[in-house]
């Protein structure tokens, strides 16, 4: 705006040029973060189909194997290792609303990679990784609350490669990789308490380095590694309100580069496949994933996200 003498400023004229100050952003939305030695963040519409837009920077460069979750509000990253200073115990968050580089949020209980996450609108849940040994360490933080994490409990066994989903009250954490083998276990936490792991069922094979995302009733596991095929196809789903094990849903569109990344809204979840490409299914269905006709602006490989409107929230 104009000085008190009507003089426009050369910043203050781009701002109105720009027709700042600009709007929030608003909608579903699911931020790949990190990934294949990057901090780029990416924002991606899930009612759109549209190519994903720059968002913002983690707050740690060269970061891959983190993990991500979100609430209605903020997006929150965790762990992961970089090539300059290895597992990391690092913490950063962003807004959805506004598109920035990640803050500083506080610390794991331990640097670790190679971890699960899930969480409703009140907390953020991390489970398992590695520090360089497998661990079942779970942590927890208070999305709206700056602070290093809280120890929550233990997983079923100490794993890697793990992804979780959650509704308002249950976190499930399907898959990973023990020391011996891929793993069907499936785990569930209580989420407004404290406490271990207790046997939910198991997915219909075992494997790792898959994704995960969900709505308020169900619970889906994409791609990963299986015992005998490098990458697979597979989708299995769970009602995470009641026990057992795992059903089919579909496939993906082709066999998944391991360590899927996923996100979801109150409809449609996506997951990152080879290269930049996304693939959407819509999660009260059952049925073959499809091609989200958008792009990552950047592969999609290693990379974890949070989302907005998943399950845990709506």
């Amino acid at each position: 705006m104009p000085n008190y003498q009507g003089v426009w400023s050369l910043s203050t004229q781009y701002q109105n040029a720009g027709a700042w100050p600009f709007p929030p952003l608003t909608g579903d939305a699911v931020l790949f973060a990190g990934g294949n030695n990057i901090a780029t963040i990416d924002r991606v519409d899930l009612a759109s189909g549209a190519n994903a837009t720059d968002f913002g920077d983690l707050s740690v460069s060269d970061r891959q194997y983190g993990a991500g979750n979100g609430s209605s509000t903020r997006g929150v990253f965790a762990g992961g290792e970089t090539t300059a200073s290895g597992r990391i115990d690092v913490i950063d968050f962003v807004q959805f609303a506004t598109a920035s580089d990640a803050t500083d949020f506080g610390n794991l209980t331990q640097g670790r990679s190679d971890l699960g996450s899930a969480g409703n609108d009140t907390r953020g849940l991390f489970a398992a990784g590695t520090t360089g040994s497998r661990v079942n360490t779970v942590d927890y933080i208070t999305i709206a609350s700056e602070g290093n994490a809280v120890d929550f409990g233990n997983a079923s066994e100490a794993k890697t490669n793990l992804d979780g989903c959650a509704n308002t009250t249950r976190a499930v954490f399907g898959g990973g990789q023990s020391a011996s083998a891929r793993l069907n276990v499936i785990d569930y936490f209580t989420i407004a308490s404290v406490g271990n792991a207790s046997d939910f069922g198991d997915l219909t094979q075992g494997r790792s380095g898959l994704g995960s995302a969900s709505n308020s009733t169900r619970g889906v596991f994409a791609g990963g590694y299986d015992q005998s095929t490098p990458v697979v196809n597979t989708i299995d789903y769970v009602t995470i309100a009641s026990t057992g094990n795992a059903t089919d849903f579909g496939n993906l569109t082709a066999n998944n580069q391991p360590r899927t990344a996923s996100g979801s809204g109150s409809t449609k979840a996506v997951f990152s496949m080879s290269g930049t490409s996304l693939d959407v299914i819509t999660i009260a269905t059952t049925g073959n994933a499809t091609d989200f006709g958008g792009v990552l602006t950047r592969s999609g490989y290693d990379t974890f996200a949070a989302s907005n409107s998943h399950g845990g929230i709506s």
